[in-house]
């Protein structure tokens, strides 16, 4: 089962799903493809991919089969059609959805004599099978061991343990972090633009923060780990003063405040509970218990 060549089945031939199944081929796995407008398969199939008709023959041509959907609802729209094939089956299922879905969906799977391989890709379709790539895992380690020569060719993979949650969640943290530093920037750079700046002129300093941010991280996890947050260089009441002006900037400009203000919330909530003279790491208390607030 560990042989580099190993088949698999990949159903969702998005820009994703075609990413993985050209990186399978590439290494020689027989690949076999499925999707529900038939007709973006056909390059695949002429790069060596295996078409599959039915639900049912993509499900029976292989032990692995890789689901590369919108969202978890796709797998049992697609999947129930033919749950009657599942049985014997390691579904990887690399959609995104909340974690609480995911573990519905090994349930259901299990019902059927399936197991479930959730999974998150952490780049874009370009980037599948290259170095910088990554994927996260979790489910039975026994499974994902089997398989996990052939995973590796679409990236690095992350095993994160038993619970079928841990990859959705390290997915979502990740595109947490993502998607609040582009609406960030987004918005520092129209908070500029209220003044004529051009977004290329802000560039150079916006890299410069993105880059230090980084060197901020390990401190503040040691102090969310340890429940400490010593506040002599940052605290909280300083920290929320800053929030307070970047609103009150904003307001005076006519951009959205609704990020900022969101954000001004937290240090709100956090000197309510007087946590001012601690360090901006405490937010960490208030964001995990927004119900302790003062």
């Amino acid at each position: 089962m560990n042989d580099k060549r190993n088949p698999v089945t990949v159903m969702g031939l998005g820009p994703m799903g075609q990413a993985m199944v050209r990186a399978w081929l590439k290494k020689g796995h027989p690949t076999t493809v499925w999707n529900r407008t038939a007709s973006r398969a056909d390059d695949l199939v002429r790069e060596g991919a295996i078409r599959a008709d039915t639900v049912a023959d993509a499900l029976a041509a292989n032990e692995l089969v890789i689901l590369s959907l919108t969202d978890y609802q796709a797998m049992y729209d697609i999947l129930g059609e033919a749950s009657h094939a599942l049985a014997g089956r390691v579904i990887v299922n690399l959609s995104s959805d909340s974690p609480e879905k995911t573990r519905k969906a090994a349930a259901w799977l299990a019902e059927r004599g399936a197991q479930l391989i959730a999974g998150g890709v952490m780049v874009p379709a370009p980037l599948v099978g290259q170095e910088a790539a990554y994927v996260f895992y979790s489910g039975p380690r026994r499974f994902f061991e089997v398989h996990q020569s052939t995973l590796q060719v679409i990236g690095r993979a992350d095993y994160l343990g038993e619970d079928h949650a841990l990859a959705q969640l390290h997915y979502q943290a990740q595109l947490d972090i993502f998607l609040t530093s582009l609406s960030a920037y987004l918005h520092a750079a129209a908070l500029l633009r209220s003044a004529g700046v051009s977004a290329k002129s802000f560039v150079p300093y916006a890299v410069d923060n993105f880059n230090s941010i980084s060197s901020y991280l390990a401190e503040a996890a040691k102090h969310l780990d340890e429940g400490r947050h010593p506040g002599e260089l940052a605290n909280v009441t300083m920290m929320g003063a800053t929030a307070h002006h970047i609103v009150e900037a904003s307001t005076e400009a006519g951009i959205d405040i609704g990020l900022p203000a969101a954000v001004k919330a937290q240090y709100d909530g956090a000197i309510a509970a007087g946590r001012g003279h601690e360090s901006w790491t405490s937010l960490f208390d208030v964001i995990r218990n927004p119900t302790a607030r003062g």
